[in-house]
Parts: C-alpha cells; sequence; structure tokens
C-alpha cells in the first residue's frame, strides 16, 4: 500500500512539473515571437548591382565615386570581388581609368586586416584567392593605362594582404619598372595627349622628321594659293638634303605621293602622307661568290683587293624600298589639300616638281585617294614622256 501512495506521488509531482515546464516554455515562446526587435541587424541589400553602373545617365568621375561610396556606407555589404571586378569593366566608360584616386578608393571596398595570412603556408598557398586575384587585375589595368602607384598604395595592400600577399608584391614590381619607361622616350607627350588635329600634327611630324636633325617642320596655309580649293592647314617636314634629292630627280621619273598613314600619340591618332620615289640603283661592286675559291688569298702575304669606284654616300632618305622627298599631314587628308602641299613645297625651294610628273597611289589603309581612271592616264603620259627621252 505503501509503494502504491509512493507512485501516486510522483506521478503527481512529475505532472506538476511539466505543467510549470509547459509554462515557462509558453512565456519563452511568447517573448521570443514578441513585436520587440531582438536584433539591431539590418536586412542586406544590394546597393550596387551589376545593372547599376549602366542605369547612370551621367558617366564622370564624380558619380563613379558617389557610387563606390554607397557600397562602402552599407554595414553588412558582401560580394566585395563581383563589385570591383563590375568597377574594373565600366572605368573606361566614366573615364576613370587614369584616375590615381578612384584606384585607391576601388582598393578600400576591400576590409581592412581579414585577408591578411597567419603564417607562411597560408601566404604562400594564396590566401584568399579571390580576392587577391581581383586587386591583381586592378593593378593590371593601372599599368595598363600607365598610371604609376604611389606609396600610399602600398599601405593599402599591405593593410589587407600583408606585407607577403601577391598584389603586395605585384606592385613592387610595378613600382620598379614603372618609373624607369615613364619618361624613357625621346619624344615627349603631354598627358592627356591634345584632342586638337593641328597640335597632334605637330607632334606627328617632329617624331617622324627627326630622324635628320636638319629637318625643318613648317605650316602652310592653303588659302595662300589661288588655285586652292580647300581652306585648311598643313604641316610639312622636309630636311636640305631631301631638297638636293628633288633638285637631282631626272624629270621623266615619277613621284608618288603616298598615303594616308596611321600614326597614334598615346590614344590618339593622325593620319601623314609621303613624297616618295623608286629607289635608286646603286653602284656598289658586285658582291663576290664567297664558295668560290679559285682566286683564294692568304690575308698575310697577297694584297687586298682594292677598287677605284667612287661611290656616292647615300642619305637616311634613301630606303631600299624607296626614297622619302617629304613627309606632311593635313587638316582635311583630301586629295586638293595634298595638291596645295605639292605647290606649296615648288614655291619653297623645289621649283623642279613643277616639270616631274606626280601620281597618287592608292596603297592607303582609307580607301583609294584618287580614281583610277585619272591613274591611267598619269601612267599613259609617263611612257609617252619616257618613250620622247629614249628616242632622243
Amino acid at each position: 500500500m505503501n509503494n502504491v501512495l509512493r507512485t501516486c506521488r510522483g506521478i503527481v509531482s512529475v505532472s506538476r512539473y511539466i505543467k510549470v515546464n509547459r509554462q515557462s516554455a509558453q512565456f519563452v515562446e511568447r517573448e521570443f515571437h514578441c513585436t520587440n526587435s531582438c536584433f539591431d541587424k539590418n536586412p542586406k541589400v544590394e546597393v550596387i548591382s551589376v545593372d547599376s553602373f549602366n542605369n547612370v545617365q551621367e558617366k564622370n568621375k564624380q558619380t563613379f565615386l558617389d557610387m563606390l561610396k554607397m557600397y562602402r556606407m552599407e554595414k553588412f555589404r558582401s560580394g566585395h570581388v563581383e563589385f570591383i571586378n563590375t568597377a574594373i569593366k565600366h572605368m573606361d566608360e566614366f573615364g576613370v581609368n587614369e584616375d590615381l584616386e578612384t584606384y585607391k578608393r576601388l582598393i578600400q571596398v576591400l576590409p581592412a586586416g581579414k585577408f591578411v595570412p597567419q603564417n607562411y603556408l597560408q601566404s604562400e598557398f594564396m590566401h584568399y584567392p579571390k580576392h587577391q586575384q581581383c586587386i591583381v587585375d586592378l593593378l593590371q589595368k593601372m599599368e595598363d593605362n600607365g598610371v604609376i602607384p604611389d606609396w600610399e598604395i602600398e599601405d593599402l595592400l599591405v593593410k589587407r594582404f600583408g606585407t607577403r600577399g601577391i598584389p603586395v608584391r605585384r606592385y613592387w614590381r610595378m613600382m620598379y619598372w614603372m618609373p624607369k619607361f615613364n619618361n624613357l622616350s625621346p619624344w615627349p607627350i603631354p598627358k592627356p595627349a591634345p584632342n586638337d588635329p593641328y597640335e597632334l600634327a605637330l607632334l606627328a611630324i617632329k617624331r617622324i622628321c627627326s630622324i635628320d636633325i636638319e629637318s625643318e617642320v613648317k605650316v602652310y596655309e592653303t588659302k595662300l594659293l589661288e588655285e586652292s580649293i580647300e581652306d585648311t592647314w598643313i604641316v610639312s617636314g622636309q630636311s636640305p638634303d631631301q631638297k638636293k634629292l628633288v633638285a637631282n630627280h631626272p624629270e621623266n621619273v615619277p613621284i608618288y605621293i603616298e598615303g594616308g598613314f596611321r600614326i597614334w600619340l598615346r590614344k590618339q591618332s593622325i593620319i601623314y602622307f609621303i613624297l616618295r620615289t623608286e629607289p635608286t640603283q646603286s653602284k656598289e661592286n658586285e658582291k663576290e661568290d664567297e664558295d668560290d675559291v679559285s682566286n683564294f688569298q692568304v690575308p698575310f702575304f697577297d694584297k687586298p683587293k682594292t677598287s677605284n669606284k667612287i661611290v656616292r654616300k647615300k642619305t637616311l632618305h634613301e630606303q631600299e624600298d624607296g626614297t622619302i622627298l617629304a613627309v606632311a599631314a593635313t587638316g582635311t587628308s583630301s586629295k586638293n589639300s595634298l595638291l596645295s602641299w605639292i605647290r606649296l613645297l615648288e614655291k619653297d625651294g623645289n621649283p623642279k616638281l613643277s616639270s616631274i610628273p606626280i601620281l597618287f597611289t592608292s596603297k592607303s589603309p582609307l580607301g583609294n585617294v584618287e580614281p583610277l581612271v585619272e591613274l591611267d592616264e598619269s601612267k599613259k603620259q609617263v611612257e609617252e614622256l619616257e618613250k620622247k627621252v629614249s628616242i632622243e
């Protein structure tokens, strides 16, 4: 009987314990599902997406920096690599591909101290590889656009990847080579290059004519000619040696105007033309056959062969494929402007050009400079002149 009473009391105590636990669980459940906020976390919102860069109406530097600032203001932001890669693709559209401050802001998108390796294994096995490769691509973008980093970028990279990170090593290589090649060109060009075609033509013709230090670069105005149709400028380059070549050129051999050829000055280009003749026949001694041993000579006993022929020394303008007589760039790059160029050269120390046939060739990436019918007529005139000279 006592055992039965003890069992009943135990069952009652267990039932009371279960009721108390149920009440406490209901209380906790009510407190958990209450309207009061238990956490102060804001929901993750994609402030800047891939389409955000495309949907911007005014694409400039300030807009680009504002988008970076909006992304950095987000407290629980994510997708750093995707955001930086998207921003790199749109840097050219916003015109910030050559701005050093923009590259610094992009590096600051990554949080500092999170990706620093803690040991040698992590540093050698590229700790956080996607993030490091993302910044390496950013540094490659800087190198492609000729942007030299400064010491502040090193501090930003060390804070994010440590002194043994791959981006820091990439930065050190850039700082060693880029300053060496920055001012190595003998033809300095302002950065950015001018957009005015006239200034570009001056820089281009001076660069082309720098092979001869006596070359003179002159600017002509076509309106000074009465027979000129167009009103434009002509930047021409010619040296005294080239004027002598024109004076000694036979009248029955034509001269060709070839072009236009394109020359690049940083990211700007200009079209230029050349005045060229066929290569001159050299009067040098015929080359001997090195395998012929019939006239074998011993250098210590036989006298070396000498020649009494006098050979004129070639100038820098006489190349294997032809002789360059002048070079020029015009404002319109048209046939009329080139004809005005020839007339102006006649008045400027080349009077023999008036009696030499001049042909326009079709060796141009821009298309034919002169119709083929006019070329055929000019060729017939040259053939008739050659026949008359041969008969006389």
